[in-house]
């Protein structure tokens, strides 16, 4: 498991002095506070949100990524191109430090958020943090053992590759047909679960774990061992280790981290949606998906047990993604005093990273829909209490449920990269020294002259689901510059969107009036007007661009009473900009004919030996 070199990263902390000022005057009406855990795929963040939906606080740190340049669990035919992984005690640490340094820089302007405060009707103590939400990356997947607290392997993300040839496996395994790579078996287990069997999802790279590592094989596969293998994505690794207690020392051995043990094993229903194994109509992790895609490992042959991994144990409880049940924190050790940060506050949701941006923007209706633009881009609709079949290449997915109430559905579009196109600028090409010198390069030429780039680093994601497409160039001359590529990255962006889009209102019947915005590029007013000009809608953009965070935060803070309902949380949803579109049809017509012709030459790269 070979990464980069460690590095040290600085955790950024941003105060509103406004905000704060207001909290601290005791002549003003109290407000409560709600915390939100936003751990991403590069980076971590804490958020601290008033009842009034503004932002007090954030702080965020980056953590190391690991891709592997060799593996012994490596086919001998292949390398580790592709490999994605993460020290699942790296994130923790992210984590950890995002809210201890959020504790401490609140402490320097009189904020004490590490005990009981003196409520100011009153003598009563009451914690001013009320409720704390997590969301996460989706679908990266970790394993660990609760009896040892070893984990088994890295967390493998969800942009990893190594688990395209286990989908083709899967798809072989679960198919009628002599051919088994077309689309019938892709949508073999779309019935139950809303989801193509495909890299992208959780299940997969738990058939990886199983086929590969001897020493999960080893427990799974031992009648006592096996009901202590813990299988996990990042919103329940990190609720285990928030609910749980740090084990003695003397159960470590030199430098070796344990997870925390006794914590609380949970997933809400959006993240246990993203599986293979949750039936989306039922809301329960489903044996028959579960041995449709674990059942042919190799792991079970010549063996004392069933061959499926042990359901009851072996995969979280699913819960509610707004809910005061879900758990409470044990405490985050900070340098103050030796006192712990947030120690009995009840976590109070669970949103994956797309579903909680969708809840951040006030979606709440059916056909409203948003896209994130992160590491990778996130098209989603609401489709209300109805989960509706794609026949376009999108998911059927859970968006949320409260507590007590039906689950709300949606139909999502991913796109592996946006965000990571301008990275791979930036990091691989060195073109650019940072992500905000793109607006102004891609401003400084007219057009981007015919000139395409389809960034299919990993294969493409919807709507073609295609794993054999690769990154490619298009219709370059010797007068293109610098300026041209970066300004197709930025494009590249807005037309994956539009693909996305199109399905959609072919899924949904249902023509989109606006798209509200957000993630890091929605920063970038190029881009934002390409967009609009692209689809031909308007686009919006927030207030507040932390639509995830603030998301789970509100989601978290319904669970306790901090809010009534969810109207009283979408009227402070609040826009700030709003672009029109403004290109002539011709020129819309003509950039749309050219990506879909650069798209066509991405595709068929990979033979099926590569």
């Amino acid at each position: 498991m070979t990464s980069k070199s460690k590095a040290t990263y600085e955790c950024k902390v941003s105060v509103n002095q406004s905000i704060l000022s207001s909290l601290l005057d005791s002549s003003r009406p109290a407000s409560s506070l709600v915390g939100a855990i936003d751990q991403g795929t590069s980076s971590s963040r804490f958020l601290l949100v008033t009842s009034d939906g503004c932002l007090l606080s954030t702080a965020q740190v980056e953590f190391e990524q690991c891709f592997p340049q060799n593996s012994p669990y490596a086919d001998s035919s292949s390398s580790c191109v592709g490999w994605h992984e993460h020290d699942p005690f790296a994130i923790w640490d992210s984590v950890s430090t995002c809210i201890a340094r959020t504790v401490e820089e609140l402490a320097k302007y009189g904020l004490d958020l590490t005990s009981d405060l003196a409520s100011r009707h009153g003598s009563t103590k009451t914690s001013l943090i009320k409720s704390i939400g997590i969301t996460n990356q989706r679908e990266t997947t970790v394993c660990w053992n609760e009896k040892t607290g070893r984990l088994y392997y890295n967390a493998i993300v969800w942009d990893d590759t190594r688990t395209a040839a286990v989908a083709n496996t899967i798809m072989a395994e679960n198919s009628s047909s002599e051919k088994p790579a077309g689309q019938e078996a892709k949508d073999a287990l779309r019935s139950k679960t809303g989801l193509p069997i495909a890299s992208y999802f959780a299940g997969t790279k738990v058939r990886w774990l199983i086929d590969n590592i001897p020493k999960l094989q080893q427990d799974l596969t031992s009648p006592t061992e096996r009901h202590h293998v813990r299988f996990g994505t990042i919103d329940t690794w990190l609720l285990y280790m928030l609910t749980g207690y740090k084990r003695t020392i003397a159960e470590m051995e030199l430098n070796e981290r344990l997870a925390h043990e006794g914590g609380e094993y949970k997933t809400d229903v959006s993240n246990a949606s993203r599986w293979l194994f949750l039936n989306i109509k039922t809301m329960d992790w489903d044996e028959s998906l579960v041995n449709a895609v674990c059942g042919g490992s190799v792991c079970w042959k010549n063996n004392e047990v069933d061959g499926t991994i042990p359901v009851a144990t072996a995969l979280p409880k699913i819960v509610p993604s707004s809910d005061h049940t879900i758990g409470k924190i044990h405490g985050i050790p900070c340098y103050l005093e030796n006192k712990l940060a947030l120690k009995d506050i009840i976590i109070g949701s669970i949103l994956g990273d797309q579903q909680a941006a969708l809840f951040g923007q006030g979606c709440f209706q059916p056909g409203e829909a948003k896209c994130t633009y992160g590491t990778g881009l996130f098209l989603m609709m609401n489709t209300g209490d109805v989960p509706i079949p794609s026949t376009q290449g999108l998911l059927t997915t859970v968006a949320y449920q409260l507590a007590n109430q039906t689950p709300v559905y949606a139909l999502e579009g991913s796109v592996a990269f946006s965000g990571s196109t301008i990275g791979w600028l930036r990091d691989r090409l060195e073109l650019i020294d940072s992500a905000s010198e793109t607006e102004s390069l891609a401003l400084s030429i007219p057009s981007n002259e015919n000139m395409y780039l389809v960034p299919a680093f990993s294969g493409l994601f919807a709507p073609h689901w295609r794993p054999d497409a690769r990154g490619c160039m298009m219709g370059l001359t010797a007068s293109h510059t610098k300026a041209h590529i970066v300004r197709a990255a930025l494009e590249s962006s807005a037309y994956q969107a539009r693909e996305v889009f199109d399905a959609m209102v072919l899924d949904s019947n249902v023509q989109l009036k606006e798209m509200r915005v957000d993630g890091g590029a929605a920063a970038n007013e190029f881009l934002m007007q390409f967009q609009s000009d692209i689809l031909d809608v308007p686009v919006v953009r927030p207030e507040y661009l932390e639509t995830t965070g603030l998301g789970v935060a509100f989601a978290a803070g319904l669970a306790v009473g901090v809010w009534e309902d969810i109207d009283e949380v979408g009227n402070m949803w609040k826009a700030d900009t709003m672009w029109k579109p403004m290109m002539l049809t011709t020129e819309r017509e003509r950039c749309w004919k050219g990506w879909n012709k650069a798209v066509k030459k991405s595709l068929n790269w990979l033979d099926e030996e590569d």
